[in-house]
């Protein structure tokens, strides 16, 4: 008899994964999509109804689980019980669309009875100010993992945890490249709270005993997809950005607006193996195996996969 090593994970083909959603009625109109949708992603309800149906359903599951783990907790101590946010990581690479995962996300959990109140932070807001990148010599750095201020996001999680009543988050500006000094988003109280991030998942080495963003979450998604299928909706997302938001003479990235398409790409091309992809290759896929659920992108932007943690 042959055996097999054990793995922590199942893997189910998008038609599998699909037929999970049960009855989970479709909560999102083709209106709502528009708003959520993410530039340069063509995503369906079509890919709602096979992919984020059943998620929103397995996450609905597991905090009505986790809710009773805090209930029997507080029955043990006897004290009164307690409301403890439901925390999500989201992670994955720049342009693989976990941006617009957390959006659907947060809008298809906010539309179930027992936790309407869903809260989305990004990790940009905790990033360095661009003076203090500069000063650092880490502009070109942006991303990395040194390039955030890790402490106060890491604070900033556990008050929301802990359940304090207001929680703020700085704000960052994609317009302006920077993080907003005079600006913030107040946190109350969230059922559940999603922060989207490239590194939310991952930690220090292991004789750092400091604790870690992800300490915090009761459930991880890895947004995932070949390298080469990213750069390739980096540099197409780019062109459009030209087209688009680059046009704003305020913008950081203003004097890309009149790049030909030839020298869009090239630039395009070269901002990614300087910076994205090699944070991508670094420090963000390493951290995938760690993740509770990896949704597997196909060439097409569509997931064609979903591996779930088992054990």
């Amino acid at each position: 008899m042959q055996h097999l090593d054990p793995s922590p994970w199942v893997g189910l083909a998008r038609d599998d994964w699909a037929a999970l959603a049960s009855a989970t009625p479709m909560s999102l109109s083709e209106g709502d999509l528009a708003r959520l949708r993410g530039i340069n992603e063509a995503i369906s309800l079509t890919e709602v109804a096979d992919v984020y149906l059943p998620l929103s359903r397995l996450l609905n599951l597991y905090v009505a689980a986790t809710q009773d783990l805090h209930r029997a907790t507080d029955t043990f101590l006897g004290s009164l019980a307690a409301k403890v946010p439901f925390v999500i990581g989201i992670a994955g690479s720049v342009a693989v669309g976990k941006s617009t995962t957390s959006r659907i996300l947060q809008a298809l959990l906010s539309r179930w009875p027992d936790h309407p109140e869903v809260a989305l932070v990004t990790t940009d807001g905790f990033l360095h100010p661009n003076a203090v990148l500069e000063e650092r010599g880490l502009l070109e750095r942006k991303g990395f993992p040194e390039s955030y201020d890790t402490a106060a996001l890491v604070r900033f999680v556990g008050q929301v945890k802990s359940g304090v009543p207001e929680v703020r988050a700085p704000v960052y500006s994609h317009l302006r490249y920077d993080v907003l000094a005079d600006e913030h988003v107040v946190i109350r109280q969230p059922d559940i709270l999603i922060v989207e991030g490239l590194n939310v998942l991952q930690t220090g080495t292991s004789r750092d005993d400091r604790v870690f963003v992800s300490d915090f979450f009761d459930f991880s998604v890895y947004v995932d997809a070949e390298e080469r299928d990213v750069k390739r909706w980096y540099v197409q997302r780019f062109r459009r950005l030209r087209d688009t938001a680059f046009r704003d003479p305020r913008s950081y990235f203003a004097r890309y607006a009149e790049l030909d398409d030839a020298q869009a790409d090239e630039t395009a091309s070269q901002i990614w193996e300087r910076i994205n992809g090699l944070n991508l290759v670094e420090n963000i896929v390493p951290t995938r195996s760690r993740a509770d659920l990896i949704l597997r992108k196909g060439s097409e932007h569509a997931v064609e996969r979903v591996w779930l943690r088992k054990l």
